[in-house]
């Protein structure tokens, strides 16, 4: 049985080109000697990419991007990802790190959270030559930083620069406009609770009664501040984490129907279904064949 791939900074620590810190951070700009996915691949870690030079097309969650030079492309923990092609000249910055590398320094800093939500509605943007510039002096600051291995502090030094290349990459996001920092609301707070606990849990409970419950929150209550944050409602964040994951399985997995249903914990193969064409308008068979 063939499953989509799980890769994480571990598996690609055998390549020669790249500096690390342990498991939790990789960066190199010489990508001749290390294949891109070309399969379907989970990466368990976060990607910063810089195109400097040619052209690389790649998937995100089954979508398709086309990075060219000045297009800065981040993606996600647990994101599919998959190269489809790529120019013989195409060159560029890469960063790689690890979800609790994150987690570590992001706790304190929640005013970051929407860079989240932008980044998954659009994971690739095109930076003008100052914010290249930008970017491309973190990536150097970052990479002899990483090759200080004496230091005691590196993994701490690493850590805050990269919070404050986040920063950098949210106001590029944010058009670079200055903004008045908004305290987040407490809707907007059951919104990210709301989400982190989808994240975890989606395979196994797909009830909004669930989740508000867990959250000690009526159901009409917390699909109400979803819907108000987000535009989607609670039950639709849910379902389309469900039916990415589920498309996924059946275009990059050797595994059955019944086996991606009971994979993601349906009563039976035709309850998975009637479900996945609901919501696609096709039946997973058909999905497949595409």
């Amino acid at each position: 049985m063939k499953n989509i791939k799980n890769v994480d900074i571990a598996t690609i620590r055998r390549f020669p080109a790249m500096d690390f810190i342990g498991n939790d951070f990789a960066i190199f700009d010489n990508i001749g000697d290390i294949p891109l996915f070309g399969y379907p691949t989970r990466l368990n870690a976060s990607c910063l990419t810089l195109c400097m030079k040619g052209y690389c097309k790649i998937r995100i969650n089954l979508k398709e991007h086309e990075l060219t030079e000045g297009v800065l492309v981040v993606t996600l923990p647990e994101q599919i990802l998959q190269q489809v092609e790529r120019s013989d000249d195409f060159t560029g910055v890469f960063i790689v790190v690890s979800g609790q590398f994150i987690d570590d320094v992001l706790p304190t800093v929640q005013q970051l959270f929407p860079l989240f939500f932008m980044i998954k509605e659009q994971p690739c943007v095109r930076l003008n030559p100052e914010q290249m510039e930008a970017v491309q002096e973190y990536y150097s600051f970052l990479q002899k930083k990483v090759k200080l291995k004496d230091n005691p502090f590196r993994k701490e030094i690493t850590q805050g620069l990269i919070l404050s290349l986040f920063y950098e990459i949210y106001s590029i996001y944010q058009g670079n406009e200055p903004t008045v920092r908004k305290v987040k609301s407490r809707k907007e707070d059951l919104f990210e609770r709301f989400v982190r606990a989808i994240t975890e849990s989606y395979k196994q409970e797909r009830s909004v009664a669930y989740y508000a419950d867990k959250m000690f929150l009526t159901a009409k209550h917390l699909s109400t501040a979803v819907k108000e944050v987000s535009g989607k409602t609670a039950g639709e964040w849910i379902d389309s984490l469900v039916i990415l994951e589920a498309k996924a399985l059946l275009k990059s997995s050797e595994m059955s129907i019944q086996e991606i249903s009971d994979e993601l914990h349906f009563a039976n193969q035709s309850f998975f279904g009637k479900y996945f064409k609901h919501h696609t308008g096709m039946s997973p068979k058909e999905y497949r064949k595409q």
